[in-house]
């Protein structure tokens, strides 16, 4: 097998076929969805806003659930610490 095949051949399986046919295959496919897009009348910057919004809910989400964690913690150590140390003193007590 010459460099050439080789080359090519590995080309053709990072690709999935033929450069050739994959770039009309790509052509084709992306002239189709442009078209059904138009249609519906949305761009790109729909489509990157409405991802751009999502990814911002769910690190916010995120953000508020950790945040949130923490505040239900701190009430809750608010009643545990202090009867767990009493707890502690009232049995270094009885010893």
């Amino acid at each position: 097998m010459s460099s050439l095949e080789r080359r090519y051949g590995a080309t053709e399986r990072v690709l999935g076929g033929s450069p050739m046919g994959v770039l009309i295959r790509l052509v084709v496919m992306s002239f189709v969805v442009g078209l059904i897009l138009t249609m519906l009348d949305i761009n790109p910057n729909d489509i990157i806003n409405w991802f751009d919004q999502r990814f911002r809910a769910l690190t916010n989400l995120g953000f508020e659930s950790i945040a949130q964690f923490f505040n239900v913690m701190v009430v809750g150590a608010v009643i545990v610490v202090p009867i767990w140390l009493f707890a502690r003193v009232i049995k270094i007590l009885s010893k």
